[in-house]
């Protein structure tokens, strides 16, 4: 398992390029059969990633997080980017198409992720942050988070926001989980700008081109400093930093955030004037 220290602003504004990357990007998320999982010290958030071609079981390393299995005290939201497949939790198949989402709740010991077709196989990303009560394992379809559209054309930044795991819907301890589709022409995601100074967030950017990638802005509001992020790569981002976006083509990207509250509208709004 790949560990990612804190690293405070000041470090960061002194990072070179090579330095921001190995600090902030996840580059090898959806490579092999078996789960790639990184530990973080932001809100100790784990990220992963799965693209089974058989049945895999998603376990960690007790050391790490000094239980004995990864959700004895910690809960997952898990969506499918890929092929159709199965998670199978606690021995309960649930099917998983692309797009789909799914909550697993505190306690469960085993966890067995597949793909219906290793030619076409499903891409699991997951989040699993620390966890105080037991909520029901739950899905949720890309057809029940509801859509809410925000941005205009004239920026350049229209956008539908699904919430997959959040407080008025399925229910978690401070995950909250969902998806951003920016509308074609549109560029900018996040844009204007905000941090989040009582939660951390991971971005993973996906349903990209080849050729295409996004420039994610990262760093204070006056020390900006941007990372090169390509197709299925994800993004820690600290509670003291923005983060917006900007592709060279269409994306779509998961947000999942942790920490203090759950509260959607808990940002730290940036004016434009003071960006730099």
């Amino acid at each position: 398992m790949d560990i990612r220290h804190a690293i405070h602003p000041e470090h960061a504004a002194l990072l070179d390029t090579d330095e921001l990357r190995e600090h902030f990007l996840i580059e090898q998320l959806f490579s092999g059969d078996a789960p790639n999982l990184i530990y973080t010290f932001y809100d100790r958030l784990i990220i992963g990633g799965i693209k089974p071609s058989g049945p895999v079981e998603c376990a960690v390393d007790s050391a790490v997080i000094g239980a004995d299995y990864l959700l004895e005290r910690r809960e997952m939201g898990v969506i499918n980017i890929g092929g159709p497949g199965s998670i199978l939790v606690e021995g309960k198949k649930i099917a998983m198409a692309d797009r789909d989402g799914l909550y697993i709740g505190k306690g469960n010991r085993t966890m067995v992720f597949a793909s219906d077709d290793a030619a076409n196989p499903a891409r699991y990303y997951l989040l699993s942050a620390p966890a105080h009560n037991v909520y029901p394992t739950e899905k949720i379809t890309f057809a029940d988070a509801a859509p809410v559209e925000m941005g205009e054309m004239e920026k350049s930044n229209k956008r539908t926001i699904r919430k997959y795991i959040h407080p008025d819907g399925v229910k978690s301890c401070q995950l909250v989980m969902g998806m951003t589709t920016l509308e074609p022409g549109s560029v900018w995601n996040t844009m204007p700008p905000h941090s989040h100074q009582r939660r951390m967030e991971a971005y993973l950017y996906f349903n990209m081109k080849e050729e295409d990638f996004v420039f994610h802005f990262m760093g204070e509001a006056d020390q900006t400093r941007h990372l090169v992020v390509r197709e299925g790569q994800a993004v820690l981002s600290p509670s003291w930093s923005i983060h917006a976006g900007a592709g060279t083509g269409s994306y779509t990207f998961i947000w999942g955030m942790a920490g203090e509250n759950q509260a959607f509208t808990d940002m730290d709004h940036i004016p434009m004037s003071e960006i730099r």
